[in-house]
């Protein structure tokens, strides 16, 4: 595997301090893969890497750029209400309006390349983290499906989950996807289904919260997935606050995930 790194330095007015981009050649992807990293240039050794994944038609840039959850964290750490972390934002590989960070049936892996590669990719390359660093998934959207899904099928592996507007079930990429959905098919056909990979590993499954605004388009098809979840005996918390599907939503809700993670790690 192959890594470039731009990093941003204090004095760059166009990028945040503590920004580096890594730029990796992966074997999942069959080609190039993206990924922005904040807090990067920290001095701590085996800082919890708290994963954000977009949306459809995001990329690596879009949790900062549109998101702002660098000023998010800067201000609560100034606060005192976390502790320091890693934010890495990789993009999802690029693959029509988005991947679903599903391994397809094409060949082309979108679930290696964010757990294998991408973090791979960063504890290769960042002094301040290592294999040894607890992972934390959180996304909005196909990414809070994608944190879902991979959440609960590498189990072992991620010490939290946090879901924004979670697209729940493949019938809801129709709200934002325009190709047919059999591009999303793989060759497990439990593959993309969430409450199968939560019923295999639910005895090693993390602390897991939901969140999705009572305009989300996705509203009741989150509620049936924590209804399905508790009928399943499977622990989680749901928040359903005012809001749409949309970045001022997410901006308010991700400061619940760093919160909820910052947690998770302290009682570790």
């Amino acid at each position: 595997m192959s890594i470039q790194q731009i990093e941003s330095s204090a004095d760059a007015s166009d990028l945040p301090a503590g920004l580096k981009y890594l730029t990796v050649h992966s074997s999942a992807l069959k080609g190039r893969g993206n990924i922005s990293c904040y807090n990067a240039a920290s001095k701590q050794q085996e800082l919890p890497i708290v994963m954000l994944l977009h949306g459809v038609y995001g990329n690596h840039w879009v949790w900062m750029n549109l998101g702002r959850v660098h000023e998010v964290y800067d201000e609560l750490r100034r606060n005192g209400e976390i502790g320091e972390m890693l934010l890495v934002m990789p993009e999802d590989g690029s693959y029509y309006a988005g991947s679903g960070y599903l391994p397809l049936s094409n060949g082309q892996d979108f679930d290696a390349w964010i757990m294998e590669d991408a973090l791979s990719a960063v504890t290769q390359s960042l002094a301040c983290v290592s294999e040894r660093s607890k992972v934390y998934l959180s996304g909005l959207s196909m990414g809070g499906y994608g944190a879902l899904r991979l959440g609960a099928k590498h189990a072992a592996r991620v010490s939290g989950i946090s879901a924004h507007s979670s697209i729940t079930c493949m019938d809801d990429f129709k709200h934002f996807v325009k190709e047919d959905l059999s591009i999303y098919r793989c060759n497990d056909a439990n593959e993309a289904d969430l409450l199968h990979w939560f019923s295999q590993n639910r005895h090693q499954l993390p602390p897991i919260r939901l969140d999705c605004g009572t305009d989300d388009v996705l509203f009741n098809s989150n509620q049936a997935l924590t209804t399905h979840l508790s009928n399943a005996g499977i622990d989680h918390d749901f928040e359903a606050p005012s809001g749409g599907h949309e970045w001022s939503y997410w901006n308010i809700q991700v400061a619940k995930t760093l919160r909820f993670f910052d947690r998770i790690h302290r009682r570790a």
